[in-house]
């Protein structure tokens, strides 16, 4: 599998305030990878340098061969290769769930309208929401928002999938129907890099996991299970020791 999204040497800060050191990480094509780790410690900072959100001070993002600066001309473009969902939705109040998938692509991507109705609607029928269409953001679940969010990223065909803890916002009894909207997606073979701190998910999900502290990377491995049953750093142990997951 060849390599889709690249970071080299990558440094975030705010002011005085160091938020990424030295993050080095490639991720393959089809590859699920996720990252966890203690709040603060710079994971969501890290997705959000992926897709140009935020400017780096130092290294190099790659995604498909593509540099990922925010300033260039081209990073329009370049976003449309990464899809991203906020736990927050951000879906548009005043259009329907199937006003808000198809607007991107149609006004973005110059797609045709017709099309992109159609596909938007089998995806809907994919995640249980067909029925859904013609409802507003405000009659919808959180659950429903976020799977809807999950839809409008897919309609843009992106190369790689990005995740910011899509169910912190989420009551429990929701969490459950966007996990699986997002397993299916793994199986399915989507590039997919997602922050969370659902750990029973994570190990069920993930071909990878990265375990960030305070900035850094401080253990990565592909051996999912050992690292939930036997992490190789005193960091990660105590940090899976504060979660309860089977």
């Amino acid at each position: 599998m060849s390599e889709l999204v690249k970071v080299k040497h990558l440094h975030k800060e705010f002011g005085n305030n160091v938020v990424l050191k030295d993050i080095n990480l490639s991720v393959k094509k089809g590859e699920v990878v996720v990252i966890i780790g203690p709040s603060g410690c710079g994971k969501s900072t890290f997705l959000r340098c992926l897709n140009g959100l935020e400017e780096i001070q130092g290294g190099v993002v790659t995604v498909d061969g593509l540099p990922v600066e925010p300033d260039k001309k081209d990073i329009s473009n370049i976003r449309q290769k990464i899809g991203m969902v906020f736990q927050s939705y951000d879906l548009f109040p005043h259009k329907t769930v199937l006003e808000n998938t198809i607007l991107a692509p149609i006004k973005v991507q110059k797609r045709i309208k017709d099309d992109a109705i159609r596909e938007a609607l089998e995806l809907l029928d994919k995640v249980g929401l067909a029925d859904k269409k013609d409802y507003y953001p405000r009659q919808l679940s959180g659950g429903q928002k976020q799977r809807v969010a999950i839809v409008r990223a897919l309609l843009m065909h992106p190369d790689v999938l990005l995740f910011d803890e899509v169910t912190a916002a989420l009551d429990p009894e929701m969490v459950h129907e966007v996990l699986q909207t997002m397993l299916e997606l793994a199986k399915s073979g989507s590039t997919m890099i997602i922050v969370t701190h659902e750990m029973a998910f994570a190990k069920a999900v993930a071909d990878r996991i990265v375990f960030f502290d305070k900035g850094e990377i401080v253990e990565e491995t592909r051996d999912v299970k050992e690292f939930f049953e036997e992490p190789k750093t005193e960091r990660a142990k105590r940090f899976l020791k504060t979660f309860a997951y089977e």
